[in-house]
């Protein structure tokens, strides 16, 4: 029924990050206000976030899929070092594409290192990954000398630019989303009519959405750009959740996660999706790398030092399963902006970083549980 379909949906479990982004934005909105500080909801302030939080979120993307498919992977803020240490460091010889298809390469080499250690040795993750992320910042600092590393080439730094920089009009993309939205909303609830069947949220979460993109448009209007970071996780986000929702493949990575043995005996190569997982981390984490090397024109030894915990944290605060077989990329993406909203506030608000690490610990401890229990409850209630 409707009525339990909408329960289903919006209760905290489901929707609690939509919620906590909200609740912040507005909360954040008015103590701006108040305090005489620059306006949060200014155009310049919330795609200012959007660019920030865009590399965490492509890796949390990735991170969510490896998660769904049961396993873990601690090295992604380490191959993404790694990463943009060789596209800088080949860059000017080299010149930027092709020191950037070697970045990828090495990165890809080491998700398959790190599935094949798992899956084929049957070592767990969590120690597999926390070593070659040790491993690995050892060869960052090894190929940075332990000292910073800049790109000196106008032609190189050029192409970095050209990549990298730059604001690009979104206005006619956020019309033609939002209206492929509405039409797919329309076109299935003459199907549902048709078929004198209930109307579920996920249609009228479409149909809303659509309107809500089609009006941020108009409202915005042509000067509405973003950086191009932001149109590539925005793109890379979009193909995968079109991936996991509507695909074979996608409910093959949802079956590995959620019961590898019966998806073995129903046919999966439960292996192979396992280990495309760890390929898909490391390469997402080295695309990564190169944007982050191309944003700076240069990598220092400790760069992305501690990433990984907020990739991680992106991933929780999306609701994703720990224990595989359940996870939202849309989600997970509404994370890393709630993480970088609340670095965004704190620097509004000149608050320093004292206090912020503490924020941001807690709302992911607060989220683990939330979805915990609610799960567990489920659980409870389906037996």
């Amino acid at each position: 029924m409707f009525k339990n379909d909408w329960k289903r949906h919006f209760d905290l479990r489901e929707a609690g990050v939509y919620y906590a982004l909200i609740l912040l934005m507005v909360v954040l909105g008015i103590v701006t206000t108040l305090a005489g500080r620059p306006s949060y909801f200014s155009p310049t302030n919330l795609t200012n976030i959007l660019y920030q939080s865009s590399m965490i979120a492509m890796m949390g993307v990735a991170m969510t899929v490896i998660l769904i498919t049961g396993n873990f992977d601690l090295s992604v803020a380490a191959v993404a070092a790694l990463g943009a240490a060789i596209a800088v460091g080949l860059a000017g010889p080299l010149g930027f594409p092709l020191a950037s298809l070697i970045a990828m390469l090495a990165c890809i080499t080491i998700g398959i290192v790190n599935g094949l250690i798992v899956q084929f040795v049957g070592i767990n993750a969590f120690i597999v990954t926390l070593g070659t992320l040790t491993a690995i910042r050892g060869l960052v600092l090894i190929l940075t000398d332990g000292r910073s590393l800049l790109v000196s080439t106008p032609e190189a730094k050029a192409q970095m630019v050209a990549f990298e920089g730059g604001r690009v009009p979104v206005q006619l993309a956020l019309y033609l989303l939002g209206a492929a939205l509405v039409v797919w909303g329309i076109v299935a609830l003459i199907r549902l009519r048709a078929a004198d069947e209930t109307i579920p949220v996920r249609v009228a979460g479409n149909l809303l959405g659509g309107v809500s993109l089609i009006a941020i448009a108009f409202l915005a209007g042509p000067e509405l750009t973003v950086a191009k970071p932001v149109i590539y996780a925005g793109i890379y986000t979009l193909i995968v959740w079109l991936v996991l929702t509507f695909t074979t493949v996608g409910r093959r990575v949802y079956a590995t996660g959620g019961n590898a043995v019966a998806a073995r005996l129903s046919g999966v190569n439960v292996n192979a999706y396992k280990m495309a997982g760890f390929i898909l981390s490391s390469a997402t984490a080295g695309f990564a790398g190169v944007l982050f090397s191309a944003r700076l024109g240069a990598v220092n030894p400790t760069a992305l030092q501690g990433a990984e915990l907020t990739v991680i944290a992106a991933a929780i605060l999306g609701g994703t399963s720990l224990f595989g077989g359940a996870g939202s990329v849309i989600k997970t993406l509404v994370g890393a902006l709630l993480l970088f909203t609340l670095t965004n506030g704190f620097n509004i608000l000149n608050l320093g970083a004292n206090y912020q690490g503490v924020i941001e610990g807690s709302v992911v401890v607060i989220a683990a549980a939330i979805y915990t229990v609610g799960g567990t409850r489920r659980r409870r209630a389906a037996a």
